[in-house]
């Protein structure tokens, strides 16, 4: 069995914010791999947390099978099988309406992550390579 240290970590409060920040699922990858190596009770609850909350799949992932080496009694997350964002189109509809009528598919992705850079990084992390495929498909139902 692995050996994970049991202390917390120096830089703890800057991984807690990290693995916290909306804008951006690689940054909250990156504090939940990091965090992995500490079995404390405040990662722990953090793990779990994410594990439970993040709206990228990858993430929660990453935290369930941290918590699983720690030895935690965690199920594993399931995928979303609705929108991971509350109202998805109506933001999507809202971006679409504030660009001119003959505006591509990619000023609709370059706008969206100017105005909700939140959503649209959600999305990316949540469909991988699928992501620009699915993002047009929703764009052309709007």
């Amino acid at each position: 069995m692995k050996k994970f240290d049991t202390e917390l970590p120096e830089q703890y409060e800057i991984l807690k914010k990290q693995a916290n920040y909306t804008s951006s699922w690689r940054d909250r990858l990156d504090a939940v791999n990091t965090l992995s190596a500490y079995q404390h009770e405040k990662v722990i609850d953090l793990l779990k947390n994410r594990m439970q909350h993040d709206t990228v799949n990858t993430v929660q992932v990453a935290a369930y099978e941290a918590l699983l080496a720690f030895g935690e009694d965690v199920e594993k997350p399931s995928r979303a099988r609705f929108d991971i964002i509350k109202n998805t189109d109506k933001i999507f509809l809202r971006v679409k309406k504030s660009l001119p009528k003959d505006h591509t598919v990619a000023d609709f992705a370059d706008k969206l992550k100017r105005m909700r850079l939140d959503v649209y990084d959600a999305y990316e992390g949540d469909k991988g390579v699928e992501f620009m495929d699915w993002l047009e498909e929703r764009w052309a139902k709007l």
